[in-house]
């Protein structure tokens, strides 16, 4: 790993997660507020290295890997986004937070919006990273939803590499070896049967309904060329949370990794941002 996470196995209600802190360079009372990282489907928290890396060394970071998924073992049985919540929950608990920042990515945005409105006392401020709002939303083209229902790209660099471009946009297009590179070189791979479990989660989802109830000042990030959630659900997103602000930058769906250094400052600026007012 880039960075010093001290790594470790936790268990939580019977299910074992694989659990990365990284320790803030400030005292508890100045900062005691960490940023919670939910990846997207299929990816081990490794991928998100080189965003750890650029973020700024005062923020506090906890990132974990879903059940079935990276080094977390298979639960007892599929699980649905209520029940992730629950353990995110009692892992932060477990931990000793009684509060996060949370930022999820693609489909840990799902997860991150769910959770902040079902275990809202626990989310402080929400970042929502190349994601959508689930079964409500505009779908990628079907040729890129069909190259998503699997985790072949995870197993075989070269099939990634012919398809990055078109799948993850941005700089994938002209660099797809490089976007090969960072999903492969450090990224642990879960079985196929953790990443069903992942799908099974967010079948039939969505926030539409409750994002108006929000009320955790939000950021939401995205790219202009992402294949897989297009920039109008971030649109959509904005328009929807009353407390929230829309950052697009030039790249595709992989921006926290391949654009880590651009986009880390602007998160980081958010997270540490005075309290408003009230």
């Amino acid at each position: 790993m880039y960075t010093t996470d001290s790594l470790r196995d936790l268990a939580v209600d019977g299910q074992v997660l694989r659990v990365a802190i990284r320790p803030g360079s400030v005292s508890p009372r100045q900062h005691n507020v960490p940023l919670l990282l939910i990846n997207g489907i299929g990816a081990s928290l490794e991928l998100l290295d080189p965003f750890v890396a650029a973020l700024d060394p005062a923020i506090e970071v906890v990132r974990f890997d879903v059940p079935g998924v990276g080094g977390s073992p298979m639960p007892a049985a599929p699980y649905r986004f209520t029940g992730l919540c629950r353990l995110i929950g009692r892992m932060l608990t477990a931990l000793g937070y009684d509060q996060a920042d949370v930022l999820g990515i693609s489909w840990g945005g799902g997860v991150a919006q769910h959770f902040a409105f079902a275990r809202r006392s626990r989310c402080r401020r929400l970042v929502l990273v190349s994601t959508g709002t689930g079964a409500l939303m505009v779908p990628a083209k079907p040729a890129v939803l069909a190259r998503m229902i699997t985790p072949r790209r995870y197993l075989d660099r070269e099939y990634l590499t012919g398809v990055a471009g078109d799948l993850y946009g941005g700089s994938a297009r002209t660099d797809p070896e490089a976007v090969a590179a960072a999903m492969n070189a450090h990224n642990r791979v879960g079985s196929a049967g953790g990443y069903l479990y992942q799908l099974v989660a967010g079948a039939g989802w969505t926030s539409v309904p409750f994002l108006p109830l929000l009320r955790q000042p939000t950021l939401i990030v995205s790219g202009d060329d992402d294949p897989i959630i297009p920039l109008v659900n971030a649109k959509m997103m904005d328009r929807l949370i009353p407390n929230s602000r829309l950052h697009v930058f030039h790249g595709g769906h992989l921006g926290l990794v391949t654009e880590a250094t651009q986009l880390a400052p602007l998160i980081g600026e958010f997270l540490t941002a005075p309290e408003p007012v009230s």
